[in-house]
């Protein structure tokens, strides 16, 4: 890894496990811990009520992403999901409720913040079906073929290397298996510089793929079935975006 590519990873880690230490131990307020989403683009504002209301404050609090993996990812009852960056533990506190006691929810994150942060709140729900594991996204610690369906919520545009995380995605999907991501994807007319112009690479902005660069880094790693759907805007040109595809049977 690039002595660049180490800084800004250093920086993303930096960044989140400030957020998981806040919501752990500093901003409360009279209901709770304090959210600490930037702006309506992202945050735990993107999750339906009853969803935020079943969870711990502070799961909810964490949340940090640009929407809601859980409600596209079409979780089956029985699955094994991985939540690729799952921070405080919100998508994978979700799709352990919806995969049930028979399936199982991965969280994966590099933080050791966001772990501690999370497993206190897995034990706060009782969640008894859910695993977190520490490493990178660009090197996940599991074996091949293990899981059915692998989400993520704003955290792919945040690596460094991005061929590496669709492989490693690619590698641990089960034949037949899927991804139901959540992520900021750039027009393709917005080259890497203008990108940057519009917002900071631990902001979720500067690091985005374009809709093409997206594509094809899934179909390189062997997906099929690619779909990237704009949802809202959160800049000039840069869309969060629902992504799809599906690994061979």
């Amino acid at each position: 890894m690039s002595e660049h590519s180490t800084d800004l990873r250093e920086t993303v880690r930096r960044r989140y496990a400030e957020a998981a230490v806040r919501v752990s131990t500093g901003d409360t307020g009279c209901c709770g811990p304090e959210p600490v989403e930037v702006d309506e683009n992202f945050g735990s504002t993107l999750y339906a009520t009853d969803e935020r209301d079943a969870l711990p404050a502070e799961a909810v609090a964490a949340s940090l992403g640009c929407g809601n993996p859980t409600a596209v990812a079409e979780l089956r009852t029985g699955e094994r999901v991985l939540d690729l960056g799952s921070g405080g533990g919100i998508d994978v506190l979700l799709s352990a409720r919806r995969v049930g006691p028979a399936g199982k929810a991965y969280g994966l994150d590099m933080t050791d913040e966001m772990l501690e942060l999370a497993l206190a709140n897995a034990e706060k729900a009782g969640a008894t079906n859910v695993e977190f594991l520490k490493g990178t996204i660009e090197a996940v610690p599991l074996p091949a073929n293990t899981i059915d369906v692998v989400i993520s919520n704003c955290v792919i545009n945040l690596s460094t290397d991005k061929p590496a995380v669709f492989a490693e995605t690619f590698r641990v999907l089960r034949p037949g298996g899927r991804i139901g991501v959540s992520d900021v994807v750039a027009d393709d007319a917005l080259a890497p510089a203008q990108r940057a112009e519009r917002g900071d690479y631990a902001g979720c902005v500067a690091g985005a793929l374009s809709f093409a660069e997206y594509r094809q880094g899934l179909e390189a790693a062997g997906f099929i079935d690619v779909e990237i759907t704009p949802t809202q805007a959160v800049a000039d040109g840069m869309h969060s975006a629902i992504v799809r595809a599906t690994k061979p049977r």
